[in-house]
Order: C-alpha cells, then structure tokens, then sequence
C-alpha cells in the first residue's frame, strides 16, 4: 500500500480551486471593546475587575411594593419629632406657655395623618377622572374644594 495524504475538507478545497478567499474567523466576544465611563476597555478587562451591573426593579414595581406596605401598616407615617415641634411653633403664636401631654401630640398626629392622606385619596380620584396617574397640585385643589375647604 502506498503512502496516505492527508487531504484538506471539501470547502477549502473548493475555495483553494476558486481562488476565493475563505471566511474570516470571527471574533471572541470576550476580546471585543466596550465602552465604559469614558474610556474604552476590553470585555476581558471588564470582567476581570469584579464590576457587576446593579439590579434594578422595573419601573413600578417598588412604587406598588411601597403602597402594599404602607397599607398594611398602622404606624405613623409622619416623624414623631418633627411633628411634635411643628405643634409647638403653631402653639407657641397663639399662646407663650402652653404644656401639652404625649398622648394629645399623637391624637393631633393621628388626625392629621388620616385628614391628609384622605385628601391624597380625593386627589388621586381627580388624577384618575382626567385620565393622568400622576398628581398635580390642582388635583389637591379641586379635591380640597369639593371637600367645602379652602387652601
């Protein structure tokens, strides 16, 4: 038996025959260049420093987590100390000495809150009736004015 070449696949044959040239090999994605803050760098170098993207919720998915939680709560939702000291800088015009026990700084709290998120319920029935999701001021006042109340 004689000696056995090895011959060369079909397609370069056919395009070594032609003269065509054969296809360029592609690329590895890991050495292309991206851009990142300003400079560019190769994706190899990228992924060699440890850098990953930040997840981000789609848009309102936290809004819609935030009102389920805030529904579900009974707690105040106005900072105890900043309101306690908005009541006595209203109290402290009206009279100079005036005393005030805990328990009467959070029923005015507690009223406060379920006037004003009442009146945000109305506003957002008038963002709704003009067809918007988003409330403006002049929703607040058409509900305050429905409401009988001036601002």
């Amino acid at each position: 038996m004689g000696s056995l070449k090895k011959m060369a696949p079909v397609a370069k044959q056919s395009a070594l025959a032609t003269g065509s040239q054969l296809p360029k090999p592609r690329k590895n994605l890991a050495s292309r260049k991206i851009h990142t803050e300003g400079r560019i760098v190769a994706k190899k170098e990228l992924a060699s420093t440890g850098t990953k993207k930040k997840h981000r919720w789609r848009p309102g998915t936290v809004v819609m987590r935030e009102v389920r939680r805030y529904q579900n709560t009974t707690d105040f939702l106005i900072a105890k100390a900043p309101f306690r000291r908005l009541v006595r800088e209203i109290v402290s015009n009206l009279k100079d000495s005036f005393r005030m026990s805990a328990t009467c700084v959070e029923a005015l709290q507690e009223s406060t809150e379920l006037y004003v998120t009442s009146v945000l319920a109305d506003a957002n029935l008038c963002t709704l009736h003009a067809n918007r999701v988003t409330v403006y001021p002049k929703d607040i006042q058409l509900a305050l004015k429905l409401r009988g109340e001036r601002l």
